[in-house]
C-alpha cells in the first residue's frame, strides 16, 4: 500500500485541496460504510423504514390526487407507478439532504482534531443515501411486476437523471451543512423545507397540470426536470419530457452545485473553531 506524506503549510491548502480529496479516499469509504452500518446493522426498522415511508407516501398522494382531485395520468401507466417513479429521485434527495446537512455536526469530534478535506463528510452522507435508493428500486420493480407494466429502452437514460439528482443533493447538502455549523437552528428549518418541497415538486402530479405560461419558471426547481426525466425513462415515455424544463432544471443544478461548493470552501477553514 502506497504511503503519502501530507505537508500542511500556510498558503498551500487551496493548491493541494482537490489532490487531498483523492488521498483521503479511504477515509471517505470508512465514513460512508460506518454510516451504513449505524443505520442498518442489528435493526429491523432501518430497512423497513426505507420501504414503509415511500410506500405510505405513494398511497396517500395517489388517493389525494387521483381519487379526490380526479387527476389522471398522461398515458396508460397506473397512477401509483406515476407517483412512485417520482418518489425515487425525491426520496433520494430528501434523505441525502437531511443526512448531509447534519453530517458535520455529527462528526464534530473528528473535525476538531484531525486534518482532512471536510467535503468528504457531507459527500459520504450523500453516497450512503444510495442504499435507501437501491431498496426503493427493488420496490419499484415489484410494483411494475404487480401491474404488469415493464419499462422499455428508455430506462437506459435513468442513470443520467440519478446523476443529476446526486449533483442536486450534493450542492444543496454542502450549502446547508456549512450553514448548520454556523447557525445551529438550521436543523429545525431543514425538515420544514423537505415537508414543503414534496408539494411544490411534481411528485403527486405531473408538470402537465402546471399552466404552460408558468411551466418554465416552475422548472427552476431542479427536481422538476429530474422527476420528469425519471418518469419518462421508467414509464415508456408515456409521461412526456419537456426539454426546456429539463434544460432549465439542469442549469439550476449546476448553479446549485457551484454555489454549494463555493460557500462550503469559503467557510470550511472556520469549522474546527466554531463546531
Amino acid at each position: 500500500m502506497s504511503q503519502y506524506e501530507i505537508v500542511i503549510e500556510s498558503g498551500r491548502t487551496e493548491a493541494n485541496y482537490w489532490r487531498d480529496l483523492w488521498r483521503y479516499r479511504e477515509l471517505f469509504y470508512f465514513l460512508a460504510w460506518r454510516d451504513i452500518l449505524v443505520r442498518y446493522k442489528q435493526t429491523v426498522i432501518g430497512i423497513a423504514w426505507a420501504i414503509i415511508r415511500p410506500l405510505v407516501t405513494t398511497i396517500v398522494l395517489t388517493i389525494v390526487f387521483s381519487r379526490v382531485a380526479h387527476l389522471s395520468p398522461p398515458g396508460a401507466a397506473p397512477y401509483a407507478l406515476l407517483v412512485f417513479a417520482a418518489m425515487l429521485p425525491w426520496q433520494f434527495f430528501s434523505t441525502a439532504l437531511a443526512e448531509s446537512s447534519n453530517s458535520l455536526i455529527g462528526n464534530s469530534n473528528l473535525i476538531s482534531k484531525v486534518y482532512f478535506p471536510r467535503l468528504i463528510v457531507p459527500a459520504g452522507a450523500v453516497v450512503t443515501s444510495f442504499v435507501d435508493f437501491a431498496i426503493m428500486m427493488c420496490l419499484m420493480a415489484a410494483m411494475m411486476l404487480w401491474y404488469r407494466y415493464l419499462p422499455d429502452w428508455r430506462i437506459a437514460a435513468f442513470p443520467l437523471f440519478v446523476l443529476v439528482a446526486f449533483a442536486t443533493s450534493l450542492g444543496s447538502g454542502l450549502w446547508l451543512a456549512a450553514l448548520n455549523v454556523k447557525y445551529r437552528d438550521f436543523r429545525y428549518v431543514i425538515p420544514f423545507i423537505l415537508q414543503f418541497g414534496v408539494y411544490v415538486s411534481p411528485v403527486g402530479f405531473t408538470t402537465n397540470n402546471i399552466p404552460s405560461h408558468w411551466r418554465l419558471l416552475y422548472a427552476i426547481n431542479p427536481l422538476v426536470g429530474i422527476i420528469d426525466g425519471a418518469r419518462w425513462s421508467l414509464l415508456r415515455g408515456e409521461s412526456p419530457l419537456w426539454w426546456p424544463s429539463l434544460i432549465t432544471s439542469t442549469v439550476s443544478t449546476l448553479v446549485l452545485c457551484l454555489v454549494g461548493i463555493t460557500y462550503f470552501r469559503r467557510t470550511e477553514r472556520l469549522f474546527a473553531d466554531i463546531i
